[in-house]
């Protein structure tokens, strides 16, 4: 699970399945499959939040099931999904599921209030 969160902290590893699907409010229509996909996502996440950040709290596993909740923090300073950077930080609580098989994430559910985030952005009206 600490190797799967580091991918976002740091670098991708191949820690995922060749076949994994991944389901993220901000990936395009809100998944990503294949691990050519997510390493494609996740670069332009990483692009457009260079500091892009997830600090795990609590964490509870079940055989091929692990579940926690994080804190999501980062700054938009770069183009994201068009958006032009806004220089503002955010953080957001995160709460995530995932299932792993022959130590492999095969899918990846996350779940943060993707208005928060907007809002954080300065992308809302008030």
């Amino acid at each position: 699970m600490r190797a799967y969160v580091d991918v976002w902290n740091a670098k991708i590893p191949e820690v995922v399945s060749e076949s994994v699907s991944v389901y993220n409010p901000t990936a395009p229509g809100g998944e990503v499959h294949g691990r050519d996909g997510l390493e494609v996502f996740m670069r332009g996440v990483v692009a457009g939040f260079l500091d892009f950040h997830v600090a795990v709290h609590d964490v509870v596993s079940n055989d091929d099931l692990v579940m926690y909740d994080a804190t999501l923090t980062m700054t938009h300073e770069g183009e994201f999904d068009g958006i032009p950077p806004t220089g503002r930080e955010v953080e957001v609580p995160e709460m995530a599921k995932y299932h792993v098989a022959d130590d492999k994430v095969r899918e990846y559910r996350v779940c943060f209030d993707q208005q928060a985030v907007f809002e954080q952005l300065g992308l809302t009206d008030e």
